[in-house]
């Protein structure tokens, strides 16, 4: 049984997009369909609301899903017995990064202020391109890369992008991980008393 995703409110807190991607798959699967999938590139930026995306179908739900473990692999992972980034994700995220990302344009709207369309309609490959750059932009970014970081909420595998001052931010987010943690907290010391 497929899930619904109507009830779910994707979250774009991780800091980075290709972070975000991450986050569809907790606690349960969210790119579920093409109009899932949709969804979430509108929720994350990579299309303008009203862009057509006609060409993307379960083929390119599965090409997202393969991006995502590889971003997970290549973040999150384990490391390899040589400390090197596991070979196959490295190589399917270059491969995807080597695409032409979506171009956009800025057309005036009915005011005359200028709105970002993009020229096209996107096909897949030039949306996976769009993650798969940011992600090695992470990668190679020695600041960035070294603020990387894993929840350290009770069951959250969410992985972030630690942009706090003094470098010590604990969880995803404040507001969902963070506040379970003070409840539980709070919970444990007046239950002692």
């Amino acid at each position: 049984m497929v899930a619904s995703t109507a009830a779910y409110e994707p979250r774009f807190d991780a800091g980075r997009v290709g972070l975000d991607l991450l986050a569809t798959s907790h606690p349960e699967e969210r790119l579920d369909s093409a109009e899932a999938l949709g969804e979430w590139l509108r929720g994350a930026g990579l299309v303008p609301a009203g862009t057509g995306l006609g060409r993307i179908g379960l083929d390119c739900v599965h090409r997202f899903r393969q991006l995502r473990e590889d971003i997970r692999q290549l973040v999150g992972g384990a490391p390899s017995p040589d400390g090197k980034p596991a070979a196959l994700a490295l190589a399917r995220v270059n491969e995807a990064a080597a695409l032409p990302p979506p171009a956009p344009r800025a057309v005036p709207d009915g005011d005359g202020r200028l709105l970002r369309v993009l020229h096209t309609e996107p096909d897949c490959g030039a949306l996976l391109a769009a993650i798969a750059r940011d992600v090695v932009e992470l990668l190679t970014d020695p600041v960035a890369a070294s603020r990387i970081r894993q929840c350290e909420g009770d069951n959250c595998p969410r992985i972030y992008l630690d942009t706090s001052r003094g470098r010590r931010r604990r969880w995803c987010s404040s507001e969902v991980c963070g506040n379970r943690e003070r409840v539980a907290r709070h919970r444990r010391r007046t239950a002692v008393t």
